[in-house]
């Protein structure tokens, strides 16, 4: 880090690999800070732990903390964000970068978002009343329920054919009536605020400016250096919305070395360089690290693209292609499945620079091996292959890595 003052201002300048250090010491992937306090520590840290439906070694919420905690049980994961023998009350899910488990303290914060869709009247369906009230009468009388329990979430058409519960119960939970505190068998449990938000965060109604300066503070936090647009998109709010209150939120201006726009950093992730061990794990596509694809060219150059809703036929990478994280670097790319006790990389991809050199070359499959045993173990697979490598003339030189790997 530079110091250089220009007509009077003095400004700090990040070199690009002290940007990255910086963002993934933020994001708990570097050093053992991002360990504290297990998964209930992490989402204080993140923020914002995003939810996906897909599951290929486990579903994206669960493979988030195992990215940063290794192989924490998959029990202990749900019991953190939903409460069970740990204790309820930890968390919520709510719309922030997109559904997202939430820590519940943060339930007052996002009353800007409830009034806002409040104010529109409807979001992605036109919202009947007497359905509301049904849902409301249902969860007073027998709540918590889940989609199913209150009649079911499909009208009879495509998966966008909701019900008329379905809508009422989904719009309930955009403005705040209705709250998720708890997942059963992937199914939402809808509650009412009232029993399930402590009474102390029901009775708080932040402003938008508090709330906004809040949420952009904690993405500054949670990134570590970021740029205007980098801050909005954590949370979905506007790049206006930033310039508003991004004086009030304590992060400090800086210039990232590459960078076109100006960046702000939190300023305690300057006090002294990140330190200590980087991570080597397989990301989920939903990873806070890698959920904003622009910022993960520029802080990384590389390239991500989330294929399961593409084509088979059309596909270049794989069905839910996870970034290989090592030694601070996004070095490649793998499409993983699990076949009878057999964790299967479906296809592998190297980045050209990730293999330009034999020492490089090593690095990348020693890296790529201990990402795969490291995840077999954790699902419960008892041995590790690779159906399809890029480049395919390293294919002896992986399975030497596999089985040496697999022997330790």
């Amino acid at each position: 880090m530079s110091v250089r003052t220009i007509a009077g201002v003095t400004e700090l300048e990040l070199s690009a690999d002290e940007a990255r250090r910086v963002q993934l010491s933020a994001q708990g992937l570097l050093g053992a800070g991002g360990r504290r306090g297990g998964v209930r520590g992490l989402l204080g840290r993140l923020g914002a732990v995003q939810l996906d439906t897909i599951s290929v070694l486990a579903r994206s919420h669960e493979l988030i903390p195992y990215a940063r905690l290794g192989a924490v049980g998959r029990d202990a994961v749900e019991d953190a964000y939903w409460g069970g023998s740990a204790g309820a009350g930890a968390a919520f899910e709510y719309w922030a970068h997109a559904a997202c488990v939430l820590p519940m303290d943060e339930w007052p914060i996002f009353g800007f978002r409830r009034r806002a869709f409040r104010d529109r009247g409807w979001r992605w369906h036109q919202v009947s009343e007497q359905t509301c009230d049904l849902v409301r009468k249902r969860l007073r009388a027998d709540g918590p329920l889940t989609m199913k329990e209150l009649g079911g979430a499909k009208a009879g058409g495509e998966w966008w054919d909701w019900s008329e519960q379905k809508i009422a119960v989904e719009w309930l939970l955009d403005v705040g009536e209705v709250v998720c505190v708890r997942r059963t068998g992937w199914r939402r449990v809808y509650d009412l605020p009232e029993r399930a938000v402590p009474a102390a965060l029901l009775d708080q109604e932040p402003g938008d400016a508090e709330c906004l300066t809040y949420l952009v503070g904690r993405a500054g936090r949670a990134l570590g250096v970021a740029t205007r647009a980098d801050l909005a998109d954590y949370y979905r709010i506007k790049n206006e919305q930033v310039g508003e209150v991004i004086e009030a939120t304590g992060l400090v201006p800086v210039r990232v070395e590459g960078w076109r726009q100006p960046a702000w950093a939190d300023p305690a992730a300057l006090v002294s360089p990140p330190r200590g061990r980087h991570a080597t794990t397989l990301l989920s596509p939903f990873d806070s690290l890698v959920w904003d694809r622009a910022r993960t060219s520029r802080m990384f150059g590389f390239d991500h693209r989330l294929e399961a809703y593409v084509p088979k036929a059309k596909r270049v990478h794989g069905y839910f292609t996870m970034p290989l994280l090592a030694g601070g670097r996004l070095i490649g790319r793998v499409d993983p499945a699990r076949e009878k006790g057999v964790l299967v990389a479906r296809q592998v991809s190297f980045e050209p620079w990730a293999i330009s050199t034999p020492s490089r070359t090593r690095s990348a499959l020693t890296a790529l091996s201990t990402a795969l045993w490291r995840a077999a173990d954790w699902v419960g697979c008892h041995d590790v292959r690779v159906d399809v490598l890029n480049p395919p003339e390293l294919a002896t030189a992986v399975t030497r890595a596999l089985t040496t790997e697999g022997t330790l």
